[in-house]
């Protein structure tokens, strides 16, 4: 393959490598790795100043195996009809893996969201839903879009309330779309989704002590050097987590450069002086790096590339010192730079595993939203009643009084937002264990990247067959 190969080159090249370790046909093989829809439009929008421009927009929907589709929306000017498909065949991946009924999907927009007012995006983020539901592209049973590189709550909320105007009296209509405001019908918890199911995944991956000491590591996080490249929502929430759980932050990095303490940054402090500086470069006590790229080839433990696609390659992949690469971001490494890590035993931990907290809760909200009722709204206080009574009886039966933190500490009653991250702790512990098994039963043959795969290939085609074929 060439070096030039694109991302969607890239990502068949790992399904290839995967499928040739299953026992599937050929042809079965062939239906999953295919994009089934691709739908690209073009559109006019009326800048402020009075400015006519063309955008130009994509959705693919890679799998049908599983309804609705779900996958992101990303502002960006690399956005095509590669990246796309790329993207949406990961999604697909990624949910068999983490058992979310959705096949997967991506979408965008090519331009730059920082060149545009919040007037025009929102203009241009309508027109595009009204092209996706024009398209039946869009829909709580079709295709339900989330956020991505460029968007947050606040274009989801655009999307979903044109959809509501555009579907009157669909009852279901906010499940069109997710990671919404909580107050336009979002979940609590999903804005820190994907950074905490980062941190539930790594600590799981370090909790197995053999192969902590396979790469000359101890077991758990405490103490582990980290370096994160990228501060948007993903790699933010992952440096606060890591950092409560006893890592260091050694290294940071943003799109304004990167910055380097190996005796730990606070990465408080740092948004906190970011924020007013508009940029993280001269952090008190900190080493500014030559080039924000340098990050990547800081001395640590665990390096998490939380920015964008292919941003360890052959040329930089040589240099890397971390023991692992936690893939963060959606496709941070090129295949060709993964056989390099690999050959020299520097553990991948892959994106379709490890980002996949924002596609948990994700579902989470999507069930919420067709459910209409919040979580923990029927049970919370039926729970804090039953933990008093328990604890009144064992104060009878002992005489010991209970302090009034001690009742606040065992009656309290789960919230919405302690029911989400229970569940997002769940999935990601319970995923990764049939990963590591499949690697292990492959044992010379697969790293964690193709134990994921066809751990994937084969949840979607089992699907497949039990579908049959239509007509």
């Amino acid at each position: 393959m060439s070096i030039g190969a694109s991302f969607l080159d890239q990502v068949n090249r790992s399904f290839d490598r995967a499928a040739g370790l299953t026992a599937h046909d050929p042809t079965l093989l062939a239906n999953i790795k295919a994009c089934k829809n691709l739908f690209y439009t073009s559109f006019p929008i009326k800048r402020d100043d009075g400015r006519i421009e063309v955008m130009h927009a994509w959705r693919a929907e890679h799998s049908h195996h599983k309804l609705p589709c779900k996958g992101g929306i990303r502002y960006a000017e690399t956005v095509d009809d590669d990246e796309v498909q790329a993207l949406a065949a990961l999604m697909t991946y990624k949910c068999a893996l983490v058992d979310v009924p959705f096949g997967g999907a991506k979408g965008g927009i090519r331009l730059n969201p920082k060149a545009y007012s919040v007037p025009e995006l929102e203009r241009i983020t309508r027109r595009y839903a009204f092209e996706l539901v024009r398209k039946n592209f869009i829909g709580p049973g079709l295709d339900v879009p989330a956020p991505d590189v460029g968007t947050g709550p606040r274009e989801m909320s655009w999307i979903a309330d044109t959809y509501t105007q555009l579907r009157p009296g669909e009852v279901d209509a906010l499940g069109c779309v997710t990671a919404k405001p909580v107050s336009a019908g979002g979940i609590r918890g999903r804005v820190e989704a994907t950074g905490r199911g980062v941190y539930y995944g790594v600590r799981e991956v370090c909790s197995v002590g053999e192969d902590m000491k396979a790469l000359g590591l101890s077991s758990g996080l405490s103490g582990k050097r980290v370096v994160i490249q990228g501060l948007g929502n993903v790699g933010y929430y992952a440096a606060r987590f890591f950092q409560e759980g006893g890592a260091v932050l050694v290294g940071l990095a943003e799109s304004e450069g990167a910055i380097a303490n190996p005796k730990g940054l606070d990465v408080e402090q740092v948004m906190a002086y970011r924020q007013e500086r508009r940029s993280m470069v001269d952090f008190p006590g900190a080493t500014n790096l030559a080039r924000r790229e340098d990050a990547l080839e800081l001395e640590c433990d665990i390096l998490i590339p939380a920015a964008l696609e292919r941003q360890i390659t052959e040329e930089n992949a040589p240099r890397v010192k971390a023991k692992m690469v936690v893939e963060a971001a959606n496709g941070p490494t090129t295949s060709e730079a993964d056989e390099i890590l690999g050959r020299r035993g520097i553990m991948v931990i892959p994106d379709a595993f490890i980002n996949a907290g924002g596609v948990t809760v994700s579902y989470f909200e999507w069930v919420k939203n067709l459910g209409h009722v919040r979580f923990g709204r029927m049970q919370k206080r039926f729970e804090q009643g039953a933990y008093g009574r328990l604890l009144e009886a064992v104060e009878g039966v002992t005489g010991r009084r209970f302090t009034a933190e001690e009742i606040e500490r065992v009656t309290h009653g789960a919230s919405e937002e302690d029911l989400v991250n229970s569940g997002l702790e769940e999935t990601m512990i319970g995923a990764y264990h049939p990963i590591r098994e499949t690697w292990k039963q492959q044992a010379g043959k697969a790293d964690l990247r193709t134990a994921a795969l066809v751990l994937a290939i084969n949840k979607v085609a089992l699907s497949y067959e039990q579908l049959g074929i239509f007509p």
